[in-house]
C-alpha cells in the first residue's frame, strides 16, 4: 500500500459527522457524560447542555439517544420543528404513536399526554434549542411541568442563548453542563485516538505534542475546527507524498504542512 493512499484514507477520519460510534473518549467530556446520564435519572424536568459550535454536543446526545433509547423512551429531535402545531404532532406521535393528519395545538397535546401512563418519563431531547420561539419555549416549560415529558436542551454559547437559558430557563432548570474546547494534552489525545481506532499507527506517532501544540493554536482546541484542519491537512500530505516525496517526514509531521493546511481551511489570511 502507498502512503499516498495511506493519507487519502486518513483524512476520512477527520469526516466531520454525527455518529456515536465515531466518539471520543476524553476524561473531561467523559466526566460531563456521566453527570448528564445522572442527571437523568434525577426528578429533573428540564436539564441543559451548552457550549460553542464545534465542542461535541450534538455528538454527545447522540451517544446518549443511542445508549439510552433500548431501554426506555428517548426522542431526539435534531432539526427543529418550528412551527408549533408541527412540533406537537411530531412529539405526540414519537412518544405516544398518536397519529393525526390534522394539526395539533398545544392544549389537543396535554389531553393526549393525559390518556397515556408511560412507566418510566420519556425524554426529549432538542438540538439547536435557540432557534425555537420563545411563545414555544414557554409551552415546553409548561410541558414539563406536568412532569409528563423530561427535556434536555442543547444551545450554542453566544451572548444570545446565555440570555435565553437565563431568562427562559433559570426556574425550570435544575442542572446543566457545559461543554469547552480542548485543551492542547486533550487534543494531542483527541488526534491520537481518532487515529489509533482506525489502525493508523505510525501517523499517530507524527503527531507529537509540539506539532499538536500548533494546530491548538489555530483551531483553539474546536473538535470541528480541528476535524476541518486534519482533514485538509491529509489532503496536502497526499498531495506531496504523491508529487513531492521529500517533503514529508515520516517520523513528525512538519510545522509547514500544518501552516499550509491553516491556510488551506481558512483559519490563516494568506
Amino acid at each position: 500500500m502507498k502512503n499516498s493512499k495511506i493519507f487519502r484514507n486518513s483524512k476520512e477520519v477527520f469526516q466531520d459527522i454525527v455518529d456515536s460510534k465515531d466518539y471520543v473518549q476524553l476524561d473531561r467530556s467523559m466526566a460531563i457524560y456521566h453527570a448528564l446520564k445522572e442527571a437523568i435519572q434525577k426528578p429533573l424536568k428540564m436539564i441543559l447542555v451548552f457550549g460553542k459550535p464545534g465542542t461535541g454536543k450534538s455528538m454527545m446526545l447522540n451517544k446518549l439517544y443511542k445508549e439510552l433509547s433500548p431501554k426506555q423512551k428517548v426522542v431526539y429531535i435534531q432539526t427543529p420543528v418550528i412551527d408549533e402545531t408541527e412540533f406537537f404532532k411530531v412529539l405526540a406521535y414519537e412518544i405516544f404513536r398518536f397519529n393525526t393528519p390534522d394539526s395539533l395545538n398545544f392544549t389537543q397535546f396535554i389531553e393526549i399526554a393525559n390518556h397515556y401512563e408511560i412507566e418510566v418519563t420519556p425524554i426529549v431531547i432538542l438540538d439547536e434549542a435557540q432557534l425555537y420561539s420563545e411563545s414555544l419555549m414557554e409551552k415546553i416549560r409548561l410541558i414539563s411541568d406536568s412532569r409528563k415529558v423530561k427535556f434536555i436542551f442543547a444551545l450554542h454559547k453566544t451572548e444570545k442563548e446565555d440570555l435565553i437559558a437565563k431568562e427562559h430557563f433559570q426556574t425550570r432548570i435544575w442542572e446543566s453542563q457545559e461543554l469547552q474546547n480542548a485543551t492542547a494534552s486533550e487534543l494531542t489525545l483527541y488526534i491520537h485516538k481518532k487515529l489509533l481506532r482506525a489502525n493508523f499507527f505510525d501517523l499517530a506517532n507524527m503527531f507529537s505534542d509540539r506539532s499538536v501544540k500548533r494546530i491548538h493554536k489555530f483551531t483553539d482546541g474546536n473538535y470541528r475546527d480541528t476535524n476541518k484542519l486534519m482533514y485538509g491537512l491529509f489532503e496536502i500530505c497526499s498531495w506531496y507524498e504523491g508529487n513531492d516525496p521529500a517533503k514529508i517526514k515520516h517520523r513528525t509531521m512538519p510545522t509547514k504542512l500544518i501552516e499550509m493546511a491553516a491556510i488551506h481551511t481558512g483559519f490563516i489570511d494568506a
